[in-house]
């Protein structure tokens, strides 16, 4: 069966804790529920409406079985289960909305068949398609994450990268950032410009780290002219001095050194000794010392005194230019400043070492100045432009300066492109997948509208709803017994449906009875919906022939045993005996044959703790085999009676109400010509006039909503139950005899038969 049992009930209703009990049947085809007003019918019918609806109950916790699994509540959205049930919820939801029509029914005419069946193999399509438009789209799905998660990981190693303290976008940057360049860079198509060398990613990871530095100031050093300075040291060597030269001084440049200084020594001190051994100077010695150091050759030592000078005044120019320490440029600059002080320095050190020479040269030329002596190196011109090089890296440094946050900006754009540049091969695999997939969901959305809209315009085309209506009215007319009532379509293009009209005018101030009869009808019409169907759905009706009079009662019940006989499951709640006796026949019926498809249930109440609890049992067979709800009252108050002492009052609870419906339904019968109240019945007993007190006020005390500490109420009444309900018996016994005594046989059979099916098999 679909619905199998109710597994569990906690805190629904009056049901508080009811278990379905292992020894009671389970569900069958056809089921007959009965219980009295506020046993719990109304729950049970909104816990199946919920089942329809697909929602959770409103409170309390639900399991129910269906084929044979349990479902709970929390997962009613998933039941596939096709429920159709009848309360009252759904004659305010469906029938008698406030402000609306009542809903069209659908039925499917013989000319649209070939129709449906293209809305059905379309459905099926579109089944198909909305299946692999799920499955694209979380491959999409996938692919938009792989995207994203592959711009969040490159984003985050540029934010690394490029970070810093102080106002900077690159702390922020983010996935969006990421992709936003990459998609510059496709649709500009200039990536390769972007790319970095090693050496330039450096250099740009420098300025980006770089803090501001001071300007400096330009070198005015000039490298010394080596060429022109060799070529007059040149000359010099080359010249000879021409004198009476001394031979003995000319072939010693020492001795003639020395004699040369000495001889100045002698005329600067007017000395005529000889200054080394004090003997008298031949006066023409000292002359020919004059004649051998000429004036000319005063004038060509001086001349040589006078280059040296200005060699070593170029040397020391040289050695003192002062050249700026690499810590003063930005980091960038400094292996290009490296360099080119590292070339001033080499070119520096090269004219140290040529000056140096022809110093050297010039020394031993006062040696020998009357020879021609070679300079014997080759000199070539310095490469002044190592000092503009210099200087250059300078400017650069400056201008470094005077742009410096500009030069930082530029730094990090052009580090975030290259970064940019290596991962977007990747980005754009990754991309043109995420794309490739959008392609396909789009077709695969656009084909699911598609369908959704042939079926829809196949479906508008049978949709017929007249049929329904017009059979609806032939329903009113017989059930009711005249036209006055009818149901008229509206259909605005818009808004479909049917406004419920009396005469010519939209009815209003409908009767109890018109509203039940005419949302009965609704209901059973509904069920040939084409949306519903029914030899695969559950049927559930609650007290469907409520407020109706007895021939709209057997009317109702014939056209619900001819609307419902073919639904997969139809259970059926109801507390009027009457309706109840109808549908216990019509589903005896059925057990007749071997399968035994029906089954009877009660709902039953008991006081817990104050507190009216629900439960569901197997209904008891006076019920379920004789005509009159009248054996059950009489077998509840005789086993009550005759049962042992209950030690709590809470189980008495129930007992008045049933004493005074046995007593009422027993004085109707006895007392026929007797009316009014139920008092007066009683004065027309013949019995204990005591025990008839005491019998009226324990009915009347407690048989009407058991209402607890109110001061009018003795509950010490209570705990004389089995006494007030043996003095009920013996009333009905002294006033017929033989009635009571066949009504405690049928008692007692009852019992026998219960104890049997207890003790043999769970299923009738």
């Amino acid at each position: 069966m679909p619905i199998t049992r109710i597994a569990r009930l906690r805190y629904c209703g009056v049901f508080r804790d009811f278990t379905w009990p292992q020894d009671l049947p389970e569900f069958g085809r056809y089921n007959l529920i009965y219980g009295w007003n506020g046993s719990g019918k109304t729950t049970l019918s909104r816990l199946f409406r919920a089942l329809e609806t697909k929602t959770p109950p409103s409170s309390g916790q639900v399991t129910v079985s269906i084929d044979g699994r349990d479902v709970s509540n929390t997962a009613f959205a998933q039941v596939s289960l096709a429920v159709h049930v009848f309360n009252r919820d759904f004659m305010k939801e469906n029938v008698f909305p406030t402000g609306g029509d009542v809903a069209p029914i659908f039925v499917l005419g013989k000319q649209n068949v070939e129709k449906q069946k293209q809305v059905d193999q379309l459905k099926a399509s579109l089944a198909e398609v909305r299946t692999k438009l799920d499955s694209e789209q979380q491959a999409k799905s996938r692919a938009e994450s792989a995207l994203d998660k592959f711009c969040i990981d490159r984003a985050r190693v540029i934010k690394d990268t490029l970070r810093s303290s102080g106002s900077n976008p690159y702390n922020n940057y983010d996935k969006s950032d990421f992709s936003r360049r990459a998609q510059e860079m496709i649709s500009s198509g200039d990536s390769k410009a972007h790319a970095l060398s090693e050496s330039e990613r450096d250099k740009l990871l420098a300025q980006h780290r770089a803090t501001p530095k001071q300007k400096l100031l330009l070198l005015t050093y000039q490298l010394p002219a080596l060429k022109s300075l060799a070529d007059a040291v040149s000359q010099l060597l080359a010249t000879t001095v021409v004198s009476a030269a001394i031979q003995s001084l000319k072939d010693d440049p020492d001795l003639s050194l020395w004699v040369h200084q000495g001889l100045g020594l002698h005329k600067d001190r007017h000395s005529t000794k000889c200054l080394f051994c004090g003997e008298p100077m031949p006066k023409d010695r000292l002359a020919a010392f004059e004649v051998h150091f000429s004036a000319e050759y005063e004038q060509f030592l001086k001349k040589l005194g006078d280059q040296i000078v200005a060699i070593q005044t170029a040397s020391k120019a040289a050695a003192e230019v002062s050249i700026p320490n690499a810590a003063e440029f930005y980091d960038d600059l400094s292996s290009e400043y490296e360099a080119a002080a590292a070339a001033l320095r080499a070119e520096r050190d090269s004219a140290k070492c040529v000056l140096e020479a022809l110093v050297k040269a010039l020394e031993d030329k006062k040696k020998r100045v009357f020879e021609r002596v070679d300079l014997g190196i080759v000199v070539h011109d310095l490469n002044t432009g190592v000092v503009d090089r210099l200087n250059e890296v300078i400017l650069k440094h400056n201008k470094a300066c005077d742009g410096f946050q500009f030069r930082i900006d530029n730094a990090r754009k052009r580090l975030e492109a290259n970064s940019v540049v290596g991962d977007l091969e990747e980005f754009v695999k990754l991309s043109d997948a995420v794309q490739a997939s959008e392609k396909v969901v789009s077709a695969a959305a656009a084909e699911v509208e598609r369908l959704k809209g042939e079926i829809t315009r196949l479906e508008r085309e049978i949709v017929e709803h007249l049929q329904p209506a017009e059979e609806l009215n032939d329903d009113l007319r017989a059930y009711l017994g005249h036209g006055e009532l009818r149901l008229e379509i509206k259909d605005t293009g818009k808004d479909t449906g049917y406004t419920i009209m009396r005469h010519d005018v939209p009815a209003e101030a409908l009767s109890e009875g018109e509203t039940t009869a005419i949302a009965l009808l609704y209901f059973l019409k509904s069920l040939q919906d084409r949306r519903f169907d029914l030899r695969k759905g559950v049927v559930v009706l609650d007290d469907p022939v409520s407020s109706l009079d007895a021939n709209s009662l057997y009317s109702a019940f014939g056209l619900i045993r001819e609307r419902t006989q073919h639904a997969a499951q139809l259970v059926i709640l109801t507390h009027n005996f009457t309706f109840f006796r109808q549908v216990r026949n019509w589903f005896h019926h059925y057990n007749r044959k071997k399968l035994r498809p029906a089954r009877f249930y009660m709902l039953d109440c008991t006081y817990e703790q104050d507190r009216r609890c629900a439960g569901i049992r197997w209904l008891d067979p006076l019920l379920e085999q004789y005509e009159s709800e009248y054996h059950y009252l009489f077998a509840c108050v005789y086993r009550a009676a005759m049962a042992p002492p209950q030690p709590n009052l809470e189980q008495n609870y129930v007992l008045p109400n049933l004493a005074r419906r046995l007593l009422e339904a027993f004085l109707a019968f006895r007392k026929p010509h007797m009316s009014g109240e139920l008092w007066q019945k009683m004065q027309e007993v013949n019995f204990d006039e005591a025990k008839k007190i005491r019998i009226l006020r324990f009915v009347h005390t407690y048989s009407h909503g058991g209402a607890l500490g109110e001061s009018e109420h003795d509950l010490s009444l209570l705990s004389e139950t089995q006494a007030v309900l043996k003095d009920l018996l013996m009333l009905m016994r002294s006033e017929d005899a033989a009635h009571y005594s066949a009504m405690g046989s049928l008692v007692a059979a009852s019992e026998a038969e219960e104890a049997l099916e207890a003790g043999t098999t769970a299923t009738p």
